[in-house]
Parts: structure tokens; C-alpha cells; sequence
């Protein structure tokens, strides 16, 4: 096999490799969403466990990326396929933890009392943007990139009022102090799953273009 032909055989499997990561952190957040509804015990505390395989995930595709980058000289469009995949794993790495931390705060809400509708909002936008934020990077699509940029206002907002709700709630009710406290961390991972899928879409951009993050051509 001819050395540049391996190389691109290295670079689809660096592709797949971050696609599976990314399926895994989607169904992560989808179980880690059902058990603040379903209150299945044994189901987040799988979440939770799971995230060890995240971990190896990334482990396994950072090392891909320093192997490509050590042992070849990629020209600057490969270079940037391969940075681009080594910064996007380590937001979906800090995805799956939020999944883990939205599961485990799940175990202790009371079965009896539905979750606020706002939350619901916040975690369907939250899965919405992270599949939308690794559509844009398997397909190398700016303006599904910008598109994910753009729906984290939406998400800002809906953070905005489930505080605004959850104090209104502390205020009238102050013995539910402790869930209130749950249901606002809960709030704060959505916010910042969608946080993160920004940064996906915002590598995504730079690997096409090698511009980050609003940079200009000088």
C-alpha cells in the first residue's frame, strides 16, 4: 500500500472513529434525558458507568490524531482535519460527562413531581444541536455549522427563563430548596452540552476554511 494511500485510509478511519464517538454521546444524553422522566434507577446509573467507554474513546482517537500528525507531514487541509478532530473530541468527551452528571442528579428527583417543561425544551435542544453539530462535521457543511451556532441562542434563552422559573419556585415553595438546587444544575449541563456542540461546529468551520471562530482573512 503506497504511503499516501494509507494515510487516507488513516484519515476515514479518524472520521468513523469520531462519528461513532459522537452517536455514543448522543445516546448518552438520550438515556441520561429518559431517566429525568422515567426515574429508571438502574438505566442512569448505566449512563453514568458508560462514561468510562467516552473516555476511551477519545483516549483511542487522540492517539490516531498525534500518529498521523508524528509520523506523517500532512499538507494544511489534513492538518487541519486531523487538529480540528483532536480539539472536537474533547468537547464530546465533556458532553458525555454532562450526560453522566444530568443522570446521576436524576437518581435523587423525586419520582412524584414532572419535570418543568422549560427543561424539557432545554434537552430537546440540547440533542438537537449536538446531532446537528456532527452532521456538519461528517459532511464538512458550513452552513450546517452556522446553523448549530445559530439555535444556541434559542438555548440561552430557555436557560434564561428556567431560572427565572426555578426562583420563582424557591421563593414561593423554599422547603423545595434542595430540588430546585437539582433541576438548576440540571438546567446549567443543558446549557453547556449546547455550549459545547458550538465548539464542534465552530472546528468544523476551521477545518473547512482554517478560519476559528469568526477570524477574518488578513
Amino acid at each position: 500500500m503506497k504511503l499516501r494511500e494509507k494515510y487516507d485510509n488513516d484519515l476515514v478511519r479518524l472520521k468513523e472513529s469520531v462519528r461513532a464517538m459522537g452517536q455514543s454521546v448522543q445516546n448518552a444524553l438520550r438515556d441520561a434525558v429518559a431517566t429525568l422522566t422515567s426515574h429508571d434507577a438502574a438505566s442512569a446509573r448505566r449512563v453514568i458507568e458508560n462514561d468510562r467507554a467516552l473516555d476511551e474513546q477519545e483516549r483511542d482517537i487522540e492517539h490516531l490524531c498525534m500518529t498521523l500528525l508524528l509520523r506523517q507531514q500532512p499538507i494544511a487541509s489534513d492538518l487541519r482535519k486531523v487538529s480540528s478532530s483532536l480539539k472536537m473530541v474533547t468537547d464530546l468527551e465533556r458532553m458525555g460527562d454532562n450526560a453522566a452528571d444530568i443522570a446521576e442528579i436524576g437518581l435523587y428527583l423525586p419520582a412524584e413531581a414532572p419535570l418543568p417543561q422549560v427543561l424539557t425544551d432545554m434537552a430537546g435542544q440540547a440533542l438537537a444541536m449536538e446531532q446537528a453539530a456532527l452532521d456538519a462535521f461528517l459532511k464538512g457543511s458550513l452552513e450546517n455549522a452556522k446553523q448549530v451556532i445559530a439555535m444556541d441562542d434559542k438555548q440561552d434563552d430557555l436557560f434564561n427563563t428556567a431560572k427565572k422559573e426555578l426562583a420563582q419556585r424557591l421563593a414561593k415553595n423554599p422547603e423545595d430548596a434542595d430540588d430546585v438546587l437539582d433541576l438548576l444544575m440540571i438546567a446549567k449541563y443543558l446549557e453547556r452540552l449546547s455550549d459545547h456542540s458550538v465548539n464542534v461546529a465552530e472546528w468544523t468551520i476551521f477545518c473547512q476554511t482554517g478560519l476559528y471562530k469568526g477570524q477574518q482573512i488578513v
